[in-house]
């Protein structure tokens, strides 16, 4: 039993922090077989998380709208939250053009191999898209976790609880009973973030080793390098314009950035992401609810911005071709629409940089060639992604009053002491 409250008197971060570095060593020590030994911890966790985000999406997002005080409040947020997001994504562009120009990731490499069984991706039209957006069969979106279509369906169900008012008061009670339920229940998930941290990393790290890397380690460092300006530079400049101290919102929410980076999936790091915006940064629980999962399906400034400018960058260096203006502008527009576009599609990573070198005019194989190091590179983006679906929450709930200050400036909550208090 001591030995169990001492584990809870470390602080979240740590014992994930401390997990990362155990796991990198093993893997590196074991190598290669390292893979089949300790992927499956780190698959267990990551199903764990998947199994509590889409109900606990569905009744937050009930909740939420039932309780932001009409249709209107509603419609201003969600205008205000998409203005940031798309903002944001450009300034993600930007940022990766800029390092791609400087670092020329594709320039002097040989003949690169490429991936094996690779095929490319074929891009859904924008009216698939729209059709996709609305369930045919609600429980069939909440079992194959097709997120947004669980959103637009418990949106609808929360508006309808606002339109009835008291008529129905007890099922608004039982929807926000639910959510405390789905809740708790993400309290004792996480508490294997440590465990799915280290699986993860010993199996990535046994995979990979450096002859994989170095073909193309100045893409790698060149992604690594956007993502850590945009995140360092352009979300903290928007936090100091809102006169909010940016260390603050970084250690808030470090504890879903970790998970974000070590998963690789928004959709798992969900749980997370959301309690560090309503308990370590002061957001809301009615907007944080309703911004954030939308966030997870549709603000991919790692994914769905930074990553296909740059290979879009990459691509024309490797194969000598000259970008013109128009070009460039193409690929803004195609990334920051395109991020929206392809909400919710499987593989949204690879289906973004198809997007934007088939509207670019860039050969598609060009893709084949970084694909074997994608799950190097997806740590940074995924990571990159979720801070974002954290901040512009953050931004706006500024903006509108709905940000707790108190919260923000005190400590992040020590997530592993807490579970302890309410688990007792």
């Amino acid at each position: 039993m001591k030995l169990l409250t001492a584990w809870f008197q470390i602080p979240f971060w740590k014992r994930v922090l401390g997990a990362f570095v155990l796991g990198a060593a093993v893997g590196w020590g074991v190598g290669p077989p390292a893979g089949p030994l300790f992927q499956p911890l780190g698959t267990l966790y990551v199903t764990l998380i998947k199994m509590v985000a889409t109900p606990l999406v569905f009744f937050a997002v009930i909740n939420a709208v039932a309780n932001l005080h009409g249709q209107k409040s509603v419609a201003a947020l969600g205008g205000r939250t998409f203005l940031w997001f798309a903002a944001t994504a450009a300034l993600a562009v930007v940022v990766a053009l800029g390092v791609a120009h400087l670092m020329q990731p594709g320039r002097g490499l040989g003949s690169l191999t490429l991936a094996e069984g690779y095929t490319p991706r074929e891009v859904p039209t924008p009216v698939q898209v729209l059709l996709d957006v609305v369930p045919a069969n609600p429980f069939k979106a909440l079992a194959d976790g097709k997120l947004l279509q669980v959103i637009v369906f418990a949106a609808l169900v929360g508006f309808a609880l606002v339109k009835l008012g008291e008529k129905a008061a007890r099922v608004r009670a039982l929807a926000g009973e639910a959510n405390e339920v789905m809740i708790q229940i993400t309290r004792f998930v996480l508490e294997f973030t440590p465990l799915g941290t280290f699986g993860l990393i010993a199996a990535l790290v046994g995979a990979y080793g450096f002859e994989r890397l170095l073909p193309l380690g100045t893409f790698v460092l060149a992604l690594y390098l956007a993502c850590a300006l945009h995140v360092v530079g352009v979300y903290g400049g928007l936090l100091l314009l809102h006169g909010l101290h940016p260390l603050r919102f970084f250690r808030g929410a470090f504890p879903a950035m970790q998970v974000a980076f070590v998963s690789s999936s928004s959709f798992a790091s969900l749980p997370v992401s959301l309690r560090c915006a309503v308990h370590n940064l002061g957001v809301k629980q009615e907007y944080a609810a309703f911004a954030v999962p939308l966030g997870a399906t549709i603000k991919m400034d790692g994914c769905g911005a930074i990553y296909p400018a740059l290979t879009a960058v990459f691509v024309a260096q490797y194969f000598g071709l000259e970008l013109s203006a128009s070009q460039y502008f193409i690929i803004l527009l195609a990334s920051v629409l395109g991020s929206f576009g392809t909400a919710g599609v499987p593989g949204t990573a690879v289906v973004m940089v198809t997007l934007v070198l088939s509207s670019a005019g860039l050969p598609l194989q060009g893709i084949g060639y970084i694909i074997a190091i994608d799950r190097v590179l997806d740590m940074m983006r995924t990571l990159t992604n979720v801070t974002g679906q954290m901040l512009v929450p953050v931004l706006v709930a500024k903006e509108e009053g709905l940000l707790d200050l108190d919260v923000y400036q005190r400590a992040p909550t020590n997530v592993g002491r807490e579970l302890e208090q309410e688990s007792a």
